[in-house]
C-alpha cells in the first residue's frame, strides 16, 4: 500500500502518512487484502459454527439465539468491508465500532481495521478507536460472558490481543515514517546537488561569456579604428586600403566567430564530453595584443619589468592580460591617436603590477565607438576576485590612468 506525507490534509498531524487514494492497487495489495478476506472468512464460519454446536470447549459463550445468526450477517458484512479499508478507514472503523459490543465474528475484521487506522491515520483516532475496543470489552463480557474464563480474565485476554495489534502497528508506523523520511532527505539532497551543478554550469558560462565580451569588444574597436582610417582616407595607395581591408574582414571573421561562441555558451548546458574550452590567454600573449593594436594604428610604447615571467601563475597571467586588453580598448575608444603606454613590473612575491595610461584627450574623451560601458566594472570584479586592487581615472598630469596590483605569490 503506498502511503506518503500529506501536508495538504491539515486534520492531519506532522509526520502522519495517509493511503494514496488514486493509487489503485499493487498485486502485493490485492494478495494481502485477498489473504486477510479468507481469513476473516475462515474465521466467520469457525466461530459461527462452534457458538450453533455449543461446544463446551469453545471459550466464548454464544449468547442469546437470536444473537447467533445476526452475529454471522455482521461478521459477513465487515469482511466484505474490508475491501474498503485502504480508502476509508476511518468510516469501516466507524461503521464496525458497534460490532464491538456483541460480535465474535468479526473479531479479525475489528483487529485488521484497528491496524489500518492507527498506521495510516493520525494518532488521536488511532488511540481513540483503541479506547473504544478496551471500554466496550466489558459490556461483551456482560453480554456473552465466557463459560471457561472469569470477566476479568476474559477482558484480559481482549486487552492483549488489542495491545499484540497496538503495538505492531505503531511498529510499522514509525518504520514507514522513518522510509518516508529518509526517501525526502535523499530527494531533497538530490535536489539541491543538482541545484549546486546547475549554479555552477551558470557561473561557467557566465565567466566564459564574460571572457568572450572582453575578447569581442577588442575586435570590434579594431574593425571600427581600421574603418574609420579608411573613411577618413579615401585617397589612401591601394595598397594600404587592400591591407586595411583584409584586417577588417579577419576582425570581421573573428568577431562573428566569437559572438557565435558567446550565443553558444549562453544557450546551451556544458556537457562533460562537449568540445574543450579554446586556451586562455596569458601574460606571455600580451605582446601579440600589443602588436595588433599597433597593425591597427595605436601607437602603444610597452615597458616590461617582469621578472620571471615565465613562473607568472596562469590566473594571474590572464587577469593582466585582460586588464592590458581592456585599457587598449578603451584608449581606441575614448582617446584616439594619443600615445598609449603599458608597464609591467612585478616579481615573485612582490605581485604583479599592470599600469595602462595616455594623455588625456583635448576637450574631454570621445566615444565615437558604442561600448556597454561594463569594461572596467568586469575588469574590477576579476582583480577583486584575484585578490588584488584596482584604481583608474585621471592623475595629477592630466592622463588617464589604469593600475591594477595581482599578488603573486612564492610557489612553496
Amino acid at each position: 500500500m503506498s502511503s506518503a506525507v500529506a501536508p495538504d490534509h491539515p486534520w492531519l498531524l506532522p509526520g502522519s502518512l495517509v493511503p494514496a487514494r488514486s493509487a489503485r492497487r499493487t498485486p502485493r495489495d490485492w494478495f494481502v487484502d485477498g489473504l486477510l478476506f479468507l481469513i476473516s472468512l475462515g474465521w466467520v464460519l469457525i466461530a459461527h459454527e462452534d457458538a450453533v454446536s455449543g461446544s463446551p470447549d469453545f471459550a466464548l459463550n454464544a449468547g442469546p439465539d437470536w444473537l447467533i445468526g445476526v452475529d454471522l450477517i455482521a461478521g459477513l458484512l465487515a469482511t466484505g468491508g474490508l475491501w474498503l479499508r485502504r480508502r476509508w478507514p476511518v468510516g469501516l472503523a466507524v461503521a464496525t465500532a458497534p460490532l464491538t459490543l456483541f460480535s465474535i465474528t468479526a473479531g479479525v475484521v475489528l483487529l485488521v481495521v484497528l491496524f489500518t487506522v492507527l498506521v495510516h491515520r493520525p494518532l488521536p483516532i488511532g488511540l481513540a478507536l483503541v479506547g473504544w475496543n478496551v471500554v466496550t470489552a466489558l459490556p461483551y463480557e456482560t453480554l456473552r460472558p465466557s463459560p471457561a474464563l472469569p470477566p476479568w480474565a476474559a477482558v484480559a485476554w481482549t486487552a492483549l490481543f488489542i495491545g499484540v495489534a497496538v503495538a505492531w502497528a505503531l511498529f510499522v508506523r514509525a518504520r514507514r515514517q522513518l522510509v518516508v523520511s529518509l526517501r525526502d532527505r535523499a530527494e531533497r539532497a538530490e535536489a539541491e546537488q543538482q541545484l549546486r551543478l546547475d549554479q555552477a554550469r551558470r557561473l561557467e558560462r557566465g565567466r566564459i561569456a564574460r571572457e568572450m565580451h572582453d575578447v569581442l569588444a577588442h575586435r570590434i574597436s579594431l574593425l571600427s579604428l581600421h574603418a574609420g582610417a579608411l573613411e577618413f582616407r579615401p585617397d589612401a595607395p591601394p595598397e594600404e586600403v587592400a591591407r586595411a581591408a583584409g584586417v577588417i574582414r579577419a576582425s570581421a571573421h573573428a568577431a562573428l566567430q566569437d559572438l557565435r561562441e558567446v550565443i553558444g555558451v549562453l544557450r546551451t548546458e556544458v556537457r562533460a564530453e562537449a568540445t574543450p574550452e579554446r586556451p586562455q590567454p596569458t601574460l606571455g600573449d600580451v605582446p601579440a595584443l600589443v602588436a595588433e593594436s599597433r597593425d591597427a594604428g595605436v601607437r602603444v610604447s610597452v615597458v616590461d619589468e617582469v621578472t620571471e615571467p615565465d613562473a607568472v601563475p596562469v590566473a594571474i597571467g590572464r587577469s593582466a592580460y585582460r586588464i592590458v586588453q581592456e585599457g587598449l580598448t578603451n584608449a581606441r575608444k575614448h582617446a584616439p591617436g594619443a600615445v598609449v603606454t603599458v608597464r609591467l613590473s612585478g616579481a615573485p612575491g612582490d605581485g604583479l603590477a599592470v599600469e595602462i595610461s595616455n594623455p588625456w584627450p583635448v576637450g574631454g574623451p570621445v566615444t565615437s565607438i558604442p561600448g556597454t560601458g561594463t569594461g572596467l566594472v568586469g575588469v574590477a570584479e576579476r582583480v577583486t576576485l584575484a585578490g588584488g586592487r584596482l584604481d583608474h581615472g585621471r592623475d595629477s598630469d592630466g592622463n588617464f590612468r589604469l593600475t591594477a596590483w595581482l599578488p603573486w605569490t612564492i610557489p612553496s
